[in-house]
């Protein structure tokens, strides 16, 4: 149980709270580092609704499965949302709210990020509160906080639910997984002979991306000392799935949308080890209690990385300058510093971490885990 006084002031609770939305719409990774705020809104309103507003990935993930989360409403694509899913029906922003004011929610929560477009989705949905996060050019709520980019993500929401009355009961987020779950793993994978680890090369953003080679190494060396490799990837990542399977030279099994995302937290969850990039992947592996090895821009880890080093190795690097062009890319937060700012290039910004440090952290945490 967390000290309700350690993370700062605790609003106090709205009365007559009998529905309340949650604005979070975006990918997994994003959303895994929302889940104890919503833990906190579930435990300081145990009698309300829990809507999340979110993707149709959400909807699936959440049907069924024991949570904070009793329903999702899909929100339509819009600017600054969420994108469209191929094949997705158009749907008018206006309709949908239209809809979710008949019902009727008490309170209405933002922790979809600065709030220049979710803050008129939030206020547009008529709860009798609204809270949540708020930069420069963002309308305000009810009752908000000032969003500042650097702050750990899991921290920013623990404070928006508090706005609320809802103090932090704990600040490591956690998914269930169900029968189904590991049926379907289960059925895909077979039984392991020997223990897995899980590789997961790709991130949506190519900057966060550690070399292919590298996770082929890392491969390699784990798969000599006796695991079961797996590397995991979604449909777009294919061609770096196959880049680290062609340069391992042993026996590791790709598997590339073979999982729904609740077979791929089961498959996690049966590893003895996650190696991964600062994606999605690797926060919903230790959401599901697996030790990771995450690769990590130094700004990023200021955002994403786990808290604990029991089970969880963050591996940094201190890149900040364009490794094409040079140009220091630290300065855009702070306008007043001398720098450049931003750049086009998307190439790797973690190409400098060796893959022995990799390799050393697999290995002590799997040998803590035997």
């Amino acid at each position: 149980m967390v000290d309700p006084t350690l993370l700062g002031p605790v609003a106090g609770r709205v009365p007559d709270v009998a529905r309340i939305a949650v604005l979070r719409a975006n990918a997994l990774g994003d959303f895994i580092f929302v889940l104890p705020a919503l833990d906190a809104l579930r435990a300081a309103y145990p009698q309300a609704e829990l809507v999340l507003l979110g993707a149709p990935w959400h909807a699936k993930l959440f049907r069924d499965r024991p949570g904070p989360v009793d329903r999702v409403l899909v929100v339509p694509p819009a600017p600054g949302i969420r994108g469209r899913d191929p094949g997705e029906p158009e749907s008018a922003m206006d309709d949908f709210l239209a809809a979710a004011r008949t019902e009727r929610f008490d309170l209405a929560l933002q922790v979809h990020g600065g709030g220049a477009n979710s803050n008129p989705v939030v206020n547009g949905l008529g709860a009798r509160v609204t809270a949540g996060l708020r930069a420069e050019d963002a309308p305000p709520l009810d009752r908000w906080l000032r969003y500042v980019y650097y702050q750990h993500e899991v921290i920013r929401y623990l404070e928006v639910a508090a706005l609320v009355g809802a103090p932090a009961i704990t600040v490591l987020p956690s998914l269930a997984v169900t029968d189904a779950d590991r049926g379907e793993a289960r059925a895909v994978l077979g039984e392991p002979t020997r223990p897995r680890v899980a590789l997961h090369p790709g991130a949506t953003d190519t900057r966060r991306r550690w070399p292919a080679e590298r996770f082929a190494e890392v491969a390699r060396e784990l798969t000599t000392d006796g695991y079961e490799v797996l590397v995991t990837g979604t449909p777009a990542e294919q061609e770096v799935v196959d880049r680290v399977v062609a340069a391992a030279g042993v026996p590791v099994r790709p598997q590339v949308g073979t999982l729904s995302l609740g077979a791929l937290a089961a498959c996690y969850a049966g590893c003895a080890l996650v190696v991964s990039n600062d994606t999605g992947p690797l926060h919903l592996a230790a959401a599901v209690g697996t030790p990771t090895v995450g690769v990590y821009w130094v700004g990023n880890l200021i955002n994403t990385g786990h808290p604990l080093r029991h089970r969880h190795r963050p591996i940094m690097s201190w890149t900040v300058h364009c490794p094409v062009c040079g140009v220091d890319c630290t300065p855009g937060l702070y306008p007043a510093r001398p720098g450049d700012g931003e750049c086009p290039h998307r190439d790797s910004f973690v190409t400098d971490v060796p893959t022995v440090e990799v390799v050393e952290a697999a290995r002590e945490l799997l040998a803590a885990g035997g």
